[in-house]
């Protein structure tokens, strides 16, 4: 290929987004005669089989349309084109299945997935099925298939819609290919609020493919031809990189093919410290300290102080909260917020901001809530003075890959300091409820919108390693805006490592309660936050992969009360009456007010205390 690679403005309009260039379809074609195609099917995925190089192909691929595709005012119309929905990602799950009972029948098997998407179907219907617990499920499926697995990013890799199927045990991706945290008007319209904004987006996701080899996100990178429109171009070096891989994964065990798929999920992120040692039980991962933080109001929270024109207002005091004797700062509900031009719901009462804190950030007179801090959520989630917090200076200069960390990266995390009381937008430890002792994992949405960044990834492990070791049930509360965009695909990779994390606990017993708070969005919720043991919500938390801010930006409708926890726990019900659809989904279990959050969670602990043997109990009597 001729094309600079340096400007990778360029080489998104006129290679990757390019409606000349070869679909997965055309390249199957090429490299695989023999392919049949299983039905049922939709434009957007290609599921089929094919026997070839020794072994019993399970091929999976995403299919952006062709311009014949695209030829009336209702084809243009679809703003879904290319992008997988939460009926494809059922189809994957389900044509996994059937691949891993062909393999335990004594046939030779390997799966094979073909990446070009913008990203997963944010459309209302995916969302209100789920979608971003089918991403998580599958990001699962990929790290434990006892499979040999191949992956190749043909053409656009979008968000999860390509982490759901590209974490694989070989990954390639061709020179003039592009993989990022998001599609680049959504991460535009996300952290410049306008969609226009593709140069800037694209700058600072590094999505090529020779910046991801190097951030061990791909092991290799294959060459494309100078046309963009030739098939055989790009099937000749597709295939001799799939008939390799395929060989030489054939020549492996499966148990040392899962054995590297956690390692390296683990490792995601980790570029600056020391590769981890088995012996000493990295005491410094381990250390405690008392959280000695006093809570402060939210950074964003609208207070002011009462004066003696305020009583002739109408408003009536006792003595002890007389204004002229006991100046205290307040909040007006409904008005609560400091940002311009933001609109709230809300009764309009005067609280004293202490005790709208002591209640959780939820106004008593109308149960409306504002989101909370993390702060907020340990006090109400742990007995008074019980945590203990892990890994408290841990931060992405430490560990984060010298790339990544732009000074404006920098001084983006400079401003977050000074915003929230804790260094990261995950705060982890150990804590008490109703005097049961638990590891606990509570996003901090005042720092960086509590966004998964590298530092978010490894905190989690080194807390699931503590509860490993110490045999605690595992508590998170997610409270996040989704992947850290300005850390580029790094953020994204967290997806797997916590996942990973979560496939560990479950491996040796340990229960994994999942809090969903308001909201919860974005990479967290498709990851580790979809996959617990028990779900729980708070009724009004929003629960979606793709915000509703974006989701309108670019073109589709929004209904946000069909993805609040309450609306999905009721369709939850639906997912026993199709299992085969749902697969391993429950959806969300139960829902609770913030005030009731606590007793919920520890009657589950108190149900899985009860049925594990007394040798192999998590907590000591």
């Amino acid at each position: 290929m001729n094309e600079p690679t340096d400007n990778v403005v360029e080489l998104f309009r006129r290679r990757t987004r390019s409606p000349l260039r070869p679909r997965s379809s055309d390249l199957i074609q090429s490299v695989f005669p023999a392919f049949r195609r299983s039905i049922p099917h939709s434009p957007s995925l290609i599921l089929g089989e094919v026997e070839q190089w020794g072994r019993s192909l399970f091929v999976i691929a995403q299919q952006k349309p062709k311009p014949e595709n695209l030829r009336t005012k209702e084809d243009l119309a679809k703003l879904n084109h290319g992008m997988l929905t939460a009926e494809d990602h059922s189809q994957i799950a389900r044509f996994l299945k059937k691949a891993v009972a062909k393999s335990r029948q004594g046939e030779a098997v390997t799966a094979i997935t073909f990446i070009d998407t913008y990203g997963a179907d944010i459309s209302m219907e995916s969302a209100s099925h789920f979608q971003a617990f089918f991403i998580a499920m599958l990001i699962r499926d990929f790290l434990t298939i006892p499979l040999p697995t191949v992956s190749v990013i043909i053409g656009e890799g979008g968000s999860g819609g390509a982490l759901a199927i590209q974490m694989t045990d070989r990954r390639g991706q061709f020179d003039d290919a592009l993989y990022a945290t998001a599609p680049p008007e959504s991460l535009a319209a996300i952290i410049f609020r306008d969609p226009t904004k593709v140069r800037e987006a694209l700058l600072i996701s590094k999505p090529t493919a020779q910046e991801l080899r190097e951030l061990g996100i791909i092991d290799q990178v294959l060459p494309s031809p100078k046309l963009v429109n030739d098939v055989e171009g790009y099937a000749r070096p597709l295939a001799a990189f799939l008939e390799k891989a395929v060989k030489d994964l054939s020549r492996r065990n499966v148990k040392n093919l899962l054995r590297i798929r956690r390692n390296r999920a683990k490792a995601f992120g980790i570029y600056k410290l020391e590769p981890y040692k088995k012996s000493g039980r990295w005491t410094s991962f381990f250390r405690l300290t008392p959280l000695r933080r006093r809570a402060e109001p939210a950074p964003d929270l609208k207070t002011f102080h009462l004066t003696s024109n305020d009583i002739q207002s109408g408003v009536e005091w006792g003595e002890e909260t007389d204004p002229a004797t006991h100046p205290e700062q307040y909040v007006k509900c409904g008005d609560m917020n400091l940002k311009a031009g933001s609109s709230e719901r809300g009764c309009g009462a005067v609280l004293k901001v202490s005790e709208f804190m002591a209640n959780h950030y939820v106004c008593p007179k109308c149960g409306v809530s504002r989101i909370m801090g993390a702060m907020g959520w340990i006090n109400c989630l742990t007995d008074s003075g019980s945590f203990q917090e892990m890994s408290r200076e841990l931060s992405a200069h430490q560990i984060l890959h010298p790339t990544l960390l732009t000074p404006e990266y920098a001084s983006f995390l400079t401003k977050q300091d000074q915003r929230s009381p804790f260094h990261e937008a995950l705060v982890t430890g150990v804590g008490t409820v109703f005097g049961r002792p638990v590891a606990l994992a509570v996003c901090e949405f005042y720092f960086a919108g509590g966004t998964m960044g590298v530092v978010f990834g490894e905190k989690f492990f080194r807390l699931t390693e503590f509860a490993l070791e110490k045999k605690l049930p595992l508590i998170s509360l997610c409270c996040s805006g989704g992947a850290r965009l300005l850390e580029g695909t790094p953020a994204l990779m967290q997806m797997v490592k916590t996942v990973n994390c979560v496939t560990r606990l479950k491996r040796d017993g340990l229960p994994f309660i999942s809090v969903l708070g308001d909201p919860s969005t974005g990479g967290a919720i498709a990851s580790y936050a979809a996959l617990g043991d028990i779900i729980l919500a708070e009724p009004n938390a929003l629960v979606i992969f793709t915000g509703p801010r974006v989701m309108a930006a670019r073109g589709f409708p929004v209904n946000e009360e069909d993805v609040r926890a309450a609306a999905l726990c009721r369709s939850s019900r639906r997912v026993y009456e199709n299992i085969d659809f749902y697969s391993d989904i429950r959806g969300i279990h139960e829902t609770a007010e913030r005030r009731d959050m606590k007793a919920a969670i520890y009657k589950y602990l108190e149900y899985y205390r009860n049925c594990t043997p007394i040798s192999n109990r998590y907590w000591s009597e």
